[in-house]
């Protein structure tokens, strides 16, 4: 366990470290689907969407998406939060909901023109167009950390929908550290867990970063 500011950061297999962990305001998270995107992608060209090419790396042959979480994990995550955010929920057995997310890249190519987040919320459905195509992205945001990396726009205006009072909020998958970034910038207390040490080194610098970003603008 590391600690960053109001940042707690877990290395290990979220199956067995939320249980322990207590109950929190939200979870924001954006679990594996289990369509296989980084070995689907690494036999395609090589190239992200618009012919340009991937960042080095960034697509491998490897197994960490070959299937999706379980419903005893999407149950797990319900249970130990009052609200959730869930990317992908169209792949996982979640109940009806009359809230999606849907985020419109704009892109055009070998992935998705949209993603949607399934949530408990209780409004309608809401739209977020955010430009994710290649080199062609909104806020000239970086990319490359990691291969299903979301923007930090698109996890702020997720966080955004929550109701005003919800302040801690955990992310069981937390990647690169998106949603982590996302938290420090909006004032939130973040708890991530990754099991990936890669991914979890690179989450430690990119919230490390954005925790002092917001003391030095403070």
């Amino acid at each position: 366990m590391i600690q960053i500011g109001n940042a707690t950061l877990y290395l290990g297999d979220c199956a067995v470290i939320l249980p322990t962990l207590g109950k929190f305001d939200a979870v924001v998270t954006d679990p594996p689907y289990g369509i296989g995107i980084d070995s689907s992608m690494a036999k395609t060209s090589g190239k992200q969407s618009g012919g340009m090419k991937a960042p080095k790396g960034i697509y491998q042959t490897t197994n960490w998406d070959e299937k999706p979480i379980t419903k005893e994990i999407t149950d797990l995550l319900r249970n130990i939060s009052n609200w959730q955010i869930i990317f992908g929920g169209n792949y996982f057995e979640l109940p009806p909901t009359k809230c999606w997310l849907l985020w419109d890249k704009e892109i055009n190519g070998n992935f998705a023109d949209a993603e949607m987040a399934w949530t408990n919320l209780d409004k309608p459905v809401k739209l977020k167009r955010y430009m994710w195509n290649g080199m062609l992205r909104a806020n000239k945001e970086l990319r490359g950390d990691h291969p299903t990396q979301k923007p930090i726009g698109i996890m702020k205006w997720c966080i955004s929908h929550l109701p005003e009072n919800t302040q801690t909020i955990i992310d069981p998958f937390m990647g690169s550290g998106t949603t982590g970034v996302a938290c420090m910038d909006m004032g939130k207390t973040f708890i991530g867990i990754e099991k990936e040490q890669k991914y979890f080194d690179i989450a430690c610098q990119r919230i490390e970063y954005a925790q002092k970003q917001e003391r030095l603008f403070a």
